[in-house]
């Protein structure tokens, strides 16, 4: 049996979710596949996931590529009803993940000296050097500086699988 749904509270979540999808404002993807590929990789992942933390973990990327594409303007799948007994730890979970994950970025951008760091936003997982890499190619950060200073962060910035 399902938890019940709270009346009222679906459209609350949705506004909620779109100001925090607004507050990160992420570039869109080109092709609209991008979402529905990213999807079927998340759900992949989640089927693999063997432990409570990566099965809450991958909940919440799951959640997170169907929020996204819904506020990207590229609805692949809707949300399930939110129940805040089934849905909630994996939705705070996953605002937790990628708002921490956003300032990471902005952070390490800024102590690289890149004096457009407000303008980087990314959710990657910087846990590995190659996608540190990838990020300062993207906003034409200097490579070595902004590894350094991600490698630093990383020892004390609170990141969650």
């Amino acid at each position: 049996m399902r938890p019940p749904t709270l009346p009222g509270l679906d459209p609350l979540v949705h506004r909620l979710l779109n100001k925090w999808h607004a507050a990160l404002s992420l570039p869109r993807h080109s092709p609209p596949s991008w979402y529905r590929a990213r999807l079927v990789e998340e759900l992949h992942e989640l089927r693999a996931a063997s432990t409570a933390v990566s099965r809450l973990s991958e909940t919440a990327d799951v959640f997170f590529a169907l929020s996204r594409a819904r506020f990207d303007g590229f609805p692949i799948r809707t949300l399930p009803p939110f129940s805040l007994a089934r849905h909630g730890i994996p939705m705070a979970y996953m605002v937790a993940k990628y708002t921490l994950r956003w300032g990471f970025y902005k952070t390490a951008a800024r102590l690289s000296g890149s004096k457009q760091w407000k303008s980087v936003r990314e959710v990657i997982n910087p846990a590995k050097d190659h996608k540190l890499g990838e990020v300062s190619a993207r906003h034409d950060i200097d490579p070595g500086k902004f590894r350094e200073k991600g490698r630093m962060l990383r020892r004390v910035w609170p990141l969650l699988p």
